[in-house]
């Protein structure tokens, strides 16, 4: 039985990945900043902890935040379209933007604050351009507003083939955009040591027991959740049962009720009737 591939944007693989490895991760920002390694002087993880709890939910966000030479990164891996992207990744920016500023530090203390939106989707309708970069700029002359915004976003499924990548940072993206170990063979092929590294560092991961426990938590939460749906289902169904049939005997007593009235009028009419041809012989004789 073949081994269960595991992508690098599954929620397991990615935390894994760089949290545990994290001079990995310092390459693979040292990419996408376009820096060089040996400038990066000053880099940490500000949120390391792998939380069980939160894998395998709906909202398929993964995200790891840094402090990159003074400078606020956010690696963001949005798998799913799950609508407004563009509005949830700059309300992360000004989130981390924000946090940035101590109780008595000055606005211009700010860091210049980055996020990296890695996207298993298309966001933007050009059918080529893979990769897109925001900043706050003046819409005529184009000047900028602050050099301490910046969005990237790539778009995964716009890559071009492995043959065709010219640089180390499309190499890292066709890694995350990996569905097969073939996929991975392709790149391992071109013989780059860094990636090669990841390579390694990947099917480490993907046989380490620790993710096995974490996928079984995963899978479990998994199950947890569908039981507790079908449970909530079920009571829905039994409390419409019960509340159609409570709807139904009060349609069949006010049935009754109208039966009844229906009936008490006739009467009372009749005898109305009859009392007045009674009147009308009495008055005759």
């Amino acid at each position: 039985m073949a081994n269960k591939f595991y992508a690098m944007t599954r929620d397991t693989v990615f935390k894994l990945m760089f949290v545990n490895h994290p001079e990995l991760l310092r390459k693979l920002v040292a990419e996408f900043l376009e820096l060089k390694l040996r400038d990066i002087t000053e880099f940490h993880i500000t949120n390391p902890e792998l939380y069980p709890d939160e894998f395998g939910k709906k909202f398929s966000r993964l995200d790891i935040h840094m402090i990159v030479n003074g400078q606020r990164v956010d690696l963001e891996v949005q798998v799913e379209d799950e609508g407004n992207y563009p509005e949830r990744s700059l309300y992360y920016w000004a989130k981390d933007f924000a946090a940035g500023l101590n109780e008595s530090e000055d606005y211009s203390e700010l860091p210049k604050t980055i996020v990296i939106s890695i996207l298993g989707f298309n966001m933007f309708h050009d059918s080529t351009k893979y990769y897109h970069e925001f900043q706050c700029l003046e819409v005529t002359t184009h000047m900028p507003l602050t050099d301490k915004q910046v969005l990237y976003y790539y778009e995964l499924k716009k890559l071009p083939t492995v043959d065709s990548v010219c640089n180390i940072r499309d190499l890292w993206l066709k890694l995350f955009s990996a569905r097969t170990e073939e996929d991975i063979a392709e790149i391992e092929k071109m013989g780059v040591p860094i990636m090669n590294e990841a390579i390694r560092t990947y099917f480490k991961v993907t046989a380490s027991d620790e993710l096995a426990n974490l996928e079984r938590i995963r899978t479990k939460r998994g199950h947890d959740e569908a039981q507790a749906l079908k449970n909530a289902e079920q009571r829905g169904e039994k409390r419409g049962e019960k509340r159609g049939a409570k709807k139904e005997r009060q349609l069949w007593q006010n049935v009754v009720a109208d039966k009844d009235s229906l009936l008490a009028d006739r009467d009372t009419k009749i005898a109305e009737l009859e009392a007045m041809i009674q009147s009308q012989a009495d008055s005759t004789n």
